[in-house]
Formats: C-alpha cells, structure tokens, sequence
C-alpha cells in the first residue's frame, strides 16, 4: 500500500473505561496503515442515546473503549496505487469529507442473511471496540478513525452541516431500516413513541414517504415541541401502561418505538388497528419484558418486527435522505449543544442529566 504520508501524526483519544471512572486522555501516533484502511481526520461526534447508556452503566462496553459512531471526518490517506471509491462508486480523494457505517464485517465472513450484515461474526464496530495498544483510533471520541477493510463510507458535500452529516451513520440509518421493516407507509397512520432523534428522523422520513396521518407520543413537552417542525400531525403526552378505556389517539397501522421502554412498547402494540405492526428499535438495553396480550396479538392479526443496527442499502438510503431533506428539515437545531472534546466529561453529563436531543463533540 502507498500512501502520501511519510510520517503519520499523533492526535488523542478519550478512553471510557467504566462508570463513574473519569475519561483518560491518551495520546499516541497514529499506526502505519494496512492493506485496505483508510486514514480519516474526525470533524465532528454526536453522543448517540447508545453512548449515553453506556456512560451511565444501563449497558456493558469494554473496559478501554474510545466511545462515539455518530462520526464525519475528512479522508487524510489512503491508497495511492489505485482509485479508491466510495460505497455508492463515487472516487474519493485526499480532503474529502466522508461518514461510515457503524460496522465493519472482516475479510471471508458471510452474513446470516444478505439483508443482515450487521449481524455477521466478528463484526468491526466503531466507537465500540477495545481500543488496544496498536488501535486506539477506532471511535468518534478522538482526533482520528482508521477505517478497517470493508467498511462501507460514502463521500458527503461539505454543504450538509457536519452535526447532521455525524448523525447519519447511526440514527438516521437506523430509522430508514425501521421503515423498511414496515413495509409500506404510504397513506398508512403512524404513531412514534420517542421524540428524540431517531422519533423525529422517523416522523419526518414517514412524512415523505407519504404517510396519511403521523402522532407523535413523548412525556417531554420540550421534545414535542419539535413535533409538527417535523411533519407530525399531532403530539401526545404519554400515558401509564395500565391505562383503561380509550387511548387519546386513533388506531394506526404502523407503530414505531424508539424508547426501548416496557410500558411505552405495550401502549403501542395496544394502539394498533386490525393488522397492524409494531416495529421496535428502541430496546437496546436491558429492561423488564414487555407485557403481551397474546390473544390481542392472534385476534387483530398483529406483527411485532424488531430492528438492530442497519444493512447497506438503509446506509445508503438514509445518506440520500438527509442529502435531500437537510434544508427541509431542522435536523442542525436537534444537536442543542456542542462540547470541545476536551470537555468531553461535562458533554457526557449535560447530556445524561439534561436529556438534550443530541450533544455535539466538535473535534479541534
């Protein structure tokens, strides 16, 4: 491999080794690159909801782990010997501004399924991966990432603002596989449960596939503010699982649930109309079960459907999306604040004390 760098830079790397211990700062030079890496230059992180579970112990990560996968960078080298082309076959060069998926499947290992990829073994991730001696770059929380072989990147315009561009290659991925999941949408009625990013991202991507009526459930009134500025119809306080008599909204043909709460994720499955769906991505953590009415499920002709991470085609569908819809929506507004990553303490606890949609971690 040949590459324009004689001499690779230093940069940090935040490293999270458990709850309630302080981040280490580390500071390392950056390794020559293998057969197949790229070296990219981070801009900007966005603490995704997983991130926020984590700091706070509601889910286990390794003990050295350089956190964040909502990440845009800039390439900074690669091979020179041969065109390098994005996963949409667009050639990128040095400078280039490019995000990627949150995972990366090794050389010579199949996928459960071809829709599936995310599920492979051994699977690559970013800002989740033990961050050893020789790989300390492999997460939004530092100054660089080095893409591993096979990871799909797509070229993005500087023009997309850089905090919606980092959210693309995990909450808006993971949204538009949700609406695959669903199927058809189109003058279908749509109830989210979560007005954080992923509801919101949701409520406008149902808006433009053509949803016929969109209600959107949160117990934060703040949250719902950003309700109809997305293309919901309604907003609706939640209400306790073991609510009697009529809910406060119609029946839908589609739910989705973004919170990962029991209560919120049987309030859906009861708001479904005759053959309805329910599709659940929020649940990434461990919770109480969900209290199923197996005879509802039978009766009515349900599907619950669930959804981790994202494949390729919601990757690169997602990117068209917010290429299409940035100016549209006010996705820029979601990120309600943004820390150095120098203050990368203070960003974690704003971020899980205030509730904020998203924290952005401009990188220097």
């Amino acid at each position: 491999m040949k590459n324009e760098l004689t001499s690779f830079p230093s940069g940090k790397a935040a490293i999270f080794n458990g709850t309630g211990i302080p981040f280490k700062f580390i500071e390392k030079d950056v390794p020559q690159l293998k057969d197949g890496e790229i070296l990219v230059k981070n801009l900007y992180t966005t603490l995704c909801g997983s991130d926020i579970h984590t700091y706070c112990g509601h889910r286990i990560e390794p003990a050295q782990v350089v956190l964040g996968h909502e990440i845009v960078g800039e390439i900074l080298s690669l091979d020179q010997t041969s065109t390098v082309k994005d996963f949409r076959g667009e050639p990128v060069k040095i400078g280039d501004r490019i995000t990627w998926s949150i995972f990366a499947v090794p050389a010579g290992i199949e996928a459960p399924r071809p829709d599936m990829p995310q599920k492979s073994d051994h699977l690559y991730k970013y800002g989740h991966t033990l961050a050893s001696e020789n790989n300390i770059f492999s997460g939004g929380l530092a100054d660089y990432c080095v893409l591993q072989p096979n990871t799909a990147f797509i070229k993005i315009s500087s023009s997309i603002p850089v905090k919606v561009a980092a959210t693309i290659s995990c909450a808006h991925s993971t949204v538009m596989g949700a609406l695959r999941i669903a199927e058809q949408i189109e003058n279908k009625r749509v109830i989210v449960f979560g007005a954080g990013l992923l509801g919101l991202s949701c409520v406008a991507m149902c808006k433009e596939a053509g949803a016929q009526w969109i209600g959107l459930v949160d117990n934060d009134q703040a949250r719902l503010y950003w309700g109809s500025k997305f293309g919901s119809d309604e907003v609706y306080s939640s209400i306790n699982e073991d609510h009697a008599g009529d809910l406060p909204w119609p029946e839908a043909d589609i739910v989705f649930d973004m919170t990962g709460n029991p209560g919120a994720m049987k309030i859906g499955i009861d708001s479904l109309a005759l053959g309805g769906c329910a599709v659940w991505i929020g649940a990434v953590f461990p919770a109480k079960p969900v209290q199923v009415d197996a005879q509802k499920i039978v009766r009515k002709l349900l599907q619950i459907r669930g959804l981790h991470n994202y494949n390729y085609d919601d990757f690169v569908n997602a990117t068209r999306f917010i290429e299409d819809n940035h100016s549209k929506y006010p996705f820029e507004d979601l990120i309600e604040k943004e820390y150095p990553l120098n203050d990368i303490e203070a960003a974690f606890k704003y971020a899980s004390e205030s509730k904020p949609v998203r924290v952005g971690i401009k990188i220097s």
